[in-house]
């Protein structure tokens, strides 16, 4: 199988490209080459940008399938599709949960939830455009390739090379132990997907030529952020005390703090269907934990510096 990435050096691609690797697919990159350039060095790179639409390095070539990573606006994604036209089988888009609307979500629903708006007039992307971005893209890709379409729509990702460090900061936190502040309740559920289940759902549904929309969330097991701060002490092999606290000001997107609690018990049922695989949550913990110290647990943009914390504490 020939299968066309468009992105994948940064985590999420990168992970699909070895999953694909992995099963024998023959697999072709496209990429503004800036990014991981030492990474696959036996795959094939074709050099192009998707800011400016320079898609020449498209315009020749057949592939089985493209997997979309980068597309997070309609332009990015209609270029795409019009330089590639009817030379590719299968057109799977990697989408988000923010494609959700997020009023009256009821837990445990599927991909028939209600949707945002979709926006195609800005490509500023922020907490209020993202998801309707995301929108517009889903439909354009549906009414392009219609039953040759796939939509994966990703919970929060977790795994090595997460660059978004949500998931970090709590594996990295608790790996320290002691009291832990929190500025949530203990009970708040929290999904994440492995970045290895996800890239193994995608390269599934690639193969078996799935058409249709699933839900790419995890783990198995309904857990809560107070029981993934847990986990991930017990992994690292410390006690933590979770201290729920209220700062004056909590930055934007807390790490996986979410006030909207069903948002976090979506179903992945059709994903678990279609052969979505579930590594357990001390198998993603540990291996971000090695990861991190690996690469020598650089300062993090997100959650509480240790000053912040100690006052909240204190």
């Amino acid at each position: 199988m020939r299968i066309l990435v468009l992105g994948g050096t940064s985590f999420v691609g990168r992970t699909i490209v070895e999953d694909a690797l992995r099963t024998g697919a023959e697999v072709t990159l496209f990429s503004r080459g800036r990014t991981g350039s030492e990474l696959f060095p036996d795959v094939p790179r074709l050099v192009g940008d998707r800011d400016t639409g320079d898609y020449d390095a498209l315009r020749d070539g057949t592939w089985d399938a493209v997997v979309d990573v980068s597309g997070y606006v309609p332009r990015h994604v209609g270029q795409a599709m019009d330089a590639l036209g009817d030379r590719v089988g299968r057109y799977l888009f990697i989408s988000s949960h923010a494609v959700y609307a997020r009023e009256d979500v009821e837990p445990g629903s599927d991909e028939t939830a209600p949707l945002r708006p979709e926006v195609r007039d800005t490509e500023e992307l922020d907490d209020a455009t993202y998801g309707p971005l995301k929108v517009a893209c889903e439909n354009d890709v549906a009414a392009r390739y219609g039953r040759r379409a796939t939509i994966v729509r990703p919970g929060k990702v977790a795994g090595p090379h997460d660059p978004s460090e949500m998931f970090t900061y709590w594996v990295r936190r608790a790996a320290q132990g002691g009291r832990v502040a929190l500025p949530g309740r203990p009970e708040q559920p929290v999904q994440v997907i492995d970045s290895r289940d996800l890239a193994r759902l995608v390269v599934r549904l690639v193969r078996d030529e799935r058409d249709g929309v699933f839900n790419a969330v995890g783990p198995a097991e309904p857990t809560t952020l107070g029981g993934l701060i847990e986990t991930c002490a017990r992994v690292a092999g410390t006690q933590v005390e979770i201290v729920p606290v209220t700062p004056e000001a909590l930055p934007p997107l807390f790490p996986l703090i979410r006030p909207n609690w069903p948002t976090q018990q979506r179903s992945a049922a059709r994903a678990r269907a279609a052969g979505m695989p579930s590594t357990p949550l001390e198998v993603t913990a540990a291996d971000v934990l090695v990861w991190d110290r690996e690469r020598g647990e650089p300062p993090l943009g997100r959650g509480f510096s240790a000053d912040e914390e100690a006052k909240l504490l204190a």
